[in-house]
């Protein structure tokens, strides 16, 4: 008798049986397996494991090779195509977060503010009040960065104007001190016309009254006063005298010094120079009469003195002087009208050489006794220098 086979079990079959829950695992955090689950779902647990491990089912496997058992087809599953599996993200190394983290502050300190808007009540070209803070990228470290504001198109028109009216100033000075440079080295030969103290009284309607005349037909009385009056260190000086300087600022400490000009300054101021008070007639002064000195000689500075020289409104020069003052010429002039003329010569306007009062009489009276006790004072002029 053949051996029938044995009875199907439907307990051998795991799709017929009902999922029974399993016991929680010691560790409760962890989740209890799942034992009795779908055959699809085991089968892909099966090909999770082992992508090589034949599909089919445990339970048909031990049937088949149980002794006497006939073979049976094992049960094709459903094969599911196995999920894409990512590759972990591994954290970056801590050094690596470091840099990212100071590279995203150097960003974000690197990144312009924005200006705040000025308020609505702000007066037009006024500064808002609240400015934004200077960046600090490399666009705030240009220069341009913290240039000044353009000047105003008036304001730079004026000072262009400035700049171009101090050059031609400029120019203008150089060619008048070249012109009178030239007249300097020709004045040695010729007699000057007229002097800008001159041209000035001319020109405000004062008449001019002169009478050119040569120094060998002026008294040495009124020569010897004049040095002594005016300039007693004369023949000494080239020009100027420091120690008159000194001696002036001595008896004045307070103020200009007064009384320290030489007959020569005094020709470079009459001939060439305006006759009010000032540093900047002074500064220019000093470089004509040096000139003076260097081209002429001490006898041609005296001539050209006393031919020039304010003896009153409108009278200059030593002939016109004598004829207004004592109706006779300045080669007659006793020793007494020559005092009486050389100390007018300070203030003409004030000082009346043919009536003086009794200090401009006193002050005459003094040169007239200094010219007997100083005739080195004209040693120069009476030697023909």
């Amino acid at each position: 008798m053949a051996r029938s086979d044995p009875p199907f079990d439907a307990a051998d079959d795991t799709t017929t049986q009902p999922i029974r829950p399993q016991p929680a695992p010691a560790d409760a955090s962890e989740p209890a397996p799942v034992e009795d689950a779908e055959p699809a779902v085991a089968g892909v647990m099966r090909q999770n494991t082992n992508w090589f491990e034949p599909d089919f089912d445990a339970n048909n496997s031990q049937c088949e090779n149980a002794p006497g058992a006939e073979s049976v087809e094992p049960r094709v599953e459903p094969r599911l195509e196995p999920p894409a599996v990512l590759a972990p993200i591994e954290p970056p190394p801590a050094e690596a977060r470091t840099m990212e983290r100071v590279a995203a502050e150097i960003a974000a300190a690197l990144t312009p503010l924005e200006p705040v808007p000025a308020p609505a009540v702000a007066l037009e070209g006024a500064a808002p009040a609240h400015a934004a803070r200077p960046t600090v990228g490399a666009e705030a470290l240009t220069p341009t960065s913290y240039a000044p504001a353009p000047a105003h198109p008036q304001e730079r028109r004026i000072g262009d104007l400035v700049v171009r009216a101090g050059k031609v100033a400029g120019i203008i000075f150089c060619a008048w001190f070249g012109v009178v440079l030239v007249l300097i080295a020709l004045y040695r030969f010729i007699n000057p016309p007229f002097s800008s103290l001159m041209a000035a009284q001319w020109l405000s309607g004062t008449a001019i009254h002169q009478d050119w005349v040569p120094i060998e037909n002026i008294s040495p009385n009124l020569i010897h006063a004049v040095i002594v009056s005016e300039d007693g260190r004369f023949c000494e000086h080239w020009g100027i005298d420091f120690v008159e300087i000194a001696e002036a600022l001595r008896r004045t400490p307070h103020g200009a010094p007064r009384g320290a000009s030489t007959i020569t300054m005094q020709v470079a101021k009459n001939l060439f120079l305006w006759p009010a008070k000032s540093y900047v007639r002074k500064v220019i002064e000093v470089p004509l009469t040096y000139a003076i000195e260097l081209f002429w000689p001490k006898r041609r500075i005296l001539e050209v003195y006393l031919n020039i020289a304010e003896w009153g409104p409108g009278i200059f020069g030593a002939e016109a002087a004598s004829q207004a003052h004592f109706n006779r010429s300045a080669s007659r002039l006793s020793a007494r009208e020559a005092a009486q003329l050389a100390v007018a010569l300070p203030n003409p306007i004030v000082r009346d050489a043919g009536a003086p009062g009794p200090r401009t009489a006193h002050r005459a009276s003094v040169i007239q006794r200094r010219t007997g006790r100083e005739p080195e004072a004209i040693a120069c002029i009476l030697g023909g220098e």
